[in-house]
C-alpha cells in the first residue's frame, strides 16, 4: 500500500440491512422485483416487515459493504454517509467502525419521516435478494456532509450510484469529485442497479465521461446504462467512455476492461450460494484494495471473485471470514 492514509474512502447511503427469507409468492403478493432495489415508504417498510418471518439486522449499504471488504482485506478505509441520532444510526455506526472503518458521519436529530436509512432484503430460496429501501435521512446528504481532508487523503474514492436519487447528493458528487481531482485522487464508481440506471441514465453518462477513472456494473446495468440488449456490444461501448471498468455477470465470471483489452475473470466456485446480498458490493471491495496495493488486474479481479464467494455462502453483506487470510490461503497475496 501507498503512504496515503487511506486506500480507499467511500461515500453513500448509511443503511441498515434487515435480512429475512421469504418465496417467490410473498414478492408477488407485495409486488417486490425480484433481484432488484425499489425505494419504499415508512408504511410499506413496516407492512413488509411486519408480513416476514424472523430476521436479522445489520449495519449495510452498498459502498460501505464495499469498504467493509476492503478493511477485511487489510486496507485502510473510510465512510461517509449521513445518519440519524436513533438506534438504526448507533447500530451502523458500532458495526461500520467495527470493521475497522473510519467513519465520518455526525448523526442529525431524528424526525418522523427522516430517520437512519433501512433496507428490509428479502432473500429467496434461489439465494436471490430483493431490496426494499427507505432512503430516510440519507436523501438529505448535502456537500457540507463531506469530509474533504479524507477523500483528499486517499487514492481512491468511491461513489455509490444508489447516493444519485437526491439532487443534493448529486451536487455533493461533483464536490467531491473536484477535491479528488485537486488531490490526485483516483474516482471509482458504482452503478448500484439497473432500475437506478433507468432513472439517471443521461446525467450517470454525463457524470462517467466527466472523469470517473474506474466503474463498476454488472450485466443488466451496464446493459441499461447503453440501452443495448447485448452485453459484448454495451461492454464495447463502455470501454470508450472510461479507462477501467469491472463488469460482473453472476455465474459467468467477469470481464476487466483496460486499455482496449478485456480480461475474463472466473468466478470462485462456493459450496451453496446462500444470499446474494452484498456479491457486487464485495466485489468492488476486493477489486480496489487490488488497485489500490497496486496488483495486476487479473489479480485484482480474482480477489473480487473470492470476496464475492464469501459473501454469498452466508445471510448478510458485511464478510464472516478474514479476507486478508483468504487472500493468503488463495495464492492471491504475499504470506507476509
Amino acid at each position: 500500500m501507498t503512504a496515503s492514509r487511506y486506500d480507499v474512502v467511500g461515500i453513500g447511503n448509511a443503511i441498515v440491512d434487515i435480512i429475512g427469507r421469504c418465496d417467490d409468492a410473498f414478492l408477488a403478493q407485495h409486488d417486490a422485483p425480484k433481484g432488484h432495489m425499489r425505494l419504499v415508504d415508512p408504511a410499506t417498510l413496516m407492512t413488509l416487515y411486519n408480513a416476514m418471518g424472523p430476521a436479522v439486522e445489520i449495519s449495510g449499504g452498498s459502498a460501505a459493504n464495499s469498504i467493509a471488504g476492503v478493511a477485511s482485506f487489510g486496507g485502510k478505509t473510510g465512510f461517509i454517509g449521513k445518519i440519524a441520532n436513533d438506534e438504526f444510526g448507533r447500530i451502523f455506526s458500532h458495526d461500520i467502525r467495527g470493521q475497522g472503518v473510519a467513519f465520518a458521519g455526525k448523526p442529525v436529530d431524528a424526525a418522523d419521516d427522516k430517520t437512519t436509512s433501512r433496507s428490509l432484503i428479502l432473500v429467496t430460496p434461489d439465494g436471490e435478494r430483493t431490496m426494499n429501501t427507505y432512503l430516510g435521512v440519507s436523501t438529505d446528504f448535502t456537500p457540507e456532509d463531506l469530509d474533504a481532508d479524507m477523500i483528499a487523503s486517499s487514492q481512491y474514492l468511491y461513489l455509490e450510484g444508489y447516493l444519485f436519487d437526491g439532487p443534493l447528493a448529486k451536487a455533493a458528487f461533483r464536490s467531491a469529485v473536484e477535491i479528488a481531482r485537486k488531490a490526485n485522487t483516483k474516482v471509482a464508481l458504482t452503478l448500484s442497479d439497473s432500475f437506478c440506471v433507468d432513472r439517471h441514465r443521461d446525467e450517470f453518462l454525463a457524470f462517467i465521461r466527466s472523469g470517473v477513472d474506474v466503474l463498476f456494473a454488472n450485466e443488466s446495468e451496464i446493459t441499461s446504462l447503453y440501452q443495448i440488449a447485448d452485453f459484448d456490444m454495451a461492454a464495447a461501448a463502455c470501454a470508450k467512455d472510461v479507462r477501467l471498468a469491472a463488469l460482473t455477470r453472476s455465474a459467468k465470471g467477469s470481464v476487466i476492461l483496460a486499455d482496449g483489452s478485456a480480461t475474463a475473470i472466473p468466478v470462485q466456485p462456493v459450496a451453496k450460494v446462500v444470499d446474494t446480498t452484498g456479491a457486487g458490493d464485495l466485489y468492488a471491495g476486493g477489486f480496489l484494495y487490488g488497485l489500490a496495493g497496486g496488483l495486476p488486474l487479473e489479480t485484482c479481479g480474482r480477489l473480487a471473485s473470492l470476496a464475492a464467494a464469501e459473501i454469498i455462502s452466508h445471510i448478510g453483506a458485511r464478510p464472516e471470514a478474514r479476507l486478508a487470510q483468504l487472500a493468503k490461503q488463495h495464492g492471491l497475496v504475499s504470506q507476509e
